[in-house]
């Protein structure tokens, strides 16, 4: 929801209001690799201290708010982007730093993405991912559609397949972001909430979305979630799901809908990915 919450104030998205579903702890995932073959990857398993694959992924750069008034400087500093231990950490930190654009800010951090690299319509999209922690983080798993300089956005469409903010420790959300013909954008979120004390922080989970022709499932382990359809998208909306789309990894920091850090707030933060993978539907006669 990098952009799409500029809107929530207007009544656009409402997000205190998605259904939130209950969600045990669980390292399992939920495919079955016989039904899939696998298309693209990063396993983060260069040398300790090395920056992610160039031939993989870039960086968006600067630290112009991201459209949800946003305070961290992005920058594409081993500081805040490397492999470490197997991972890819992406790391926020409370630093002055005037980045591409000049403006200094409080917080550095990075938002990777193979846009110009890679694009896939339709199939399976996970990460394992520890996320960070606090008040005021916002990490996030997504998809944008890589029309996007030629239509921007909303047109491009918008996969969020995880988002979490720090004062929800146990939550995270999965949504889908299009144009509309009534309204600013055309939206559908659902929630998924861990039981009683747990934290999403405190380990590992799989986050995916299996993405066919007039659908997407939203998956949590093995947990399907939310399914959002085309049959069933808000009147007025246009659905825009139908064309590849290019990934992100990114932890922001403040904004509209996290809030900004406050006295409870700990810096550094670092969201740890195991790996990315993405798959094809196999065909009967694969």
């Amino acid at each position: 929801m990098r952009f799409a919450l500029v809107l929530a104030a207007s009544g656009a998205l409402t997000l205190a209001s998605p259904p939130v579903f209950l969600l045990l702890a669980t390292r399992h995932s939920s495919l079955t690799t016989a039904a899939w073959t696998l298309t693209w990857s990063d396993e983060f398993n260069n040398p300790d201290k090395s920056t992610p694959d160039p031939e993989k992924w870039t960086y968006d750069l600067g630290g112009n708010g991201w459209g949800n008034h946003e305070l961290e400087s992005y920058t594409s500093r081993p500081e805040n982007a490397q492999i470490t231990g197997g991972n890819l950490v992406i790391t926020a930190r409370q630093e002055d730093y005037a980045g591409a654009d000049r403006i200094p800010r409080p917080y550095t951090s990075a938002r990777l993405k193979t846009q110009g690299l890679f694009a896939q319509a339709y199939g399976r999209f996970e990460a394992r991912i520890k996320i960070p922690r606090g008040q005021g983080i916002w990490p996030a798993f997504w998809l944008l559609g890589d029309d996007i300089n030629r239509v921007d956005w909303p047109d491009c469409g918008e996969v969020d397949i995880m988002e979490n903010i720090g004062r929800e420790p146990g939550m995270v959300y999965g949504s889908l972001h299009a144009p509309s013909f009534v309204g600013a954008t055309s939206d559908a979120s659902k929630g998924v909430q861990l039981h009683a004390e747990q934290s999403y922080a405190d380990d590992f989970h799989v986050y995916a979305v299996e993405w066919e022709p007039g659908m997407v499932r939203f998956y949590v382990d093995s947990n399907n979630y939310a399914t959002f359809t085309q049959s069933e998208w808000p009147k007025g909306g246009r659905w825009v799901f139908d064309h590849p789309f290019f990934i992100i990894l990114n932890v922001a920091v403040g904004g509209d809908w996290p809030k900004n850090p406050d006295a409870t707030s700990k810096f550094p933060q670092q969201m740890l990915v195991d790996y990315v993978r993405v798959y094809a539907r196999r065909q009967p006669s694969d």
